[in-house]
């Protein structure tokens, strides 16, 4: 992997702690901010919230996805409350034909990190704590990418109780089924129109 070496000093979530995070591993900023204990929210979905950092703008809500944006690149982030609710957990394997492939298991939280090239871009796929953001991206923006949504991931926040009322209602029963469990490898038709069709101008 093509590494940039640079250190940059990161304001975390917590509004008070300033660490230093060497942005050119990507193991490294997963550890350091997934670690954090991060309050903060600043978007309220059905049932939970999270944390849209400096720089990454909320596009809209799309087929139970909230659609992101930062420097030319989308995020697709998906909040499995169905999965959160019955703590339904399956164990991630690692992929050796992958360009990046951990599993994460940090402050009893569970997840993966999976990274495949895709002709001349790269697929994200970075599931903790029952979230998943999904991104295709040039090579030169993953570890700003991974940044960004360590950042979102470890923000997610749910509520119990209006979960709870939604399922009686019968309102997630709907829900299109989505398995954030397992890694695609490969990017879907839906991400590939986005990426090629939208354009959003700030």
């Amino acid at each position: 992997m093509k590494k940039l070496a640079i250190l940059l000093l990161v304001l975390l979530l917590s509004g008070c702690t300033v660490v230093r995070i060497d942005t050119s591993d990507l193991n490294n900023i997963v550890d350091v901010v997934l670690s954090k204990d991060n309050t903060l929210f600043n978007q309220v979905g059905k049932g939970y919230k999270y944390y849209i950092p400096v720089g990454v703008s909320y596009i809209d809500t799309e087929d139970f996805n909230d659609i992101l944006y930062s420097n030319g690149n989308y995020y697709y982030l998906y909040i499995d409350t169905i999965s959160y609710y019955y703590n339904v957990r399956k164990e991630y394997v690692l992929n050796n034909d992958a360009y990046y492939s951990r599993s994460i298991n940090i402050n009893g939280k569970y997840g993966y990190l999976e990274i495949n090239k895709q002709d001349d871009l790269y697929f994200v796929e970075f599931m903790y704590n029952f979230s998943k953001i999904e991104a295709l991206v040039k090579e030169e923006a993953l570890e700003e990418v991974i940044l960004n949504a360590s950042y979102i991931l470890s923000t997610v926040k749910f509520n119990n109780n209006v979960i709870t009322m939604m399922l009686d209602d019968e309102f997630l029963v709907l829900e299109e089924k989505y398995d954030i469990f397992t890694s695609k490898q490969e990017t879907n038709d839906f991400l590939k129109l986005e990426e090629s069709e939208e354009q959003w101008v700030y």
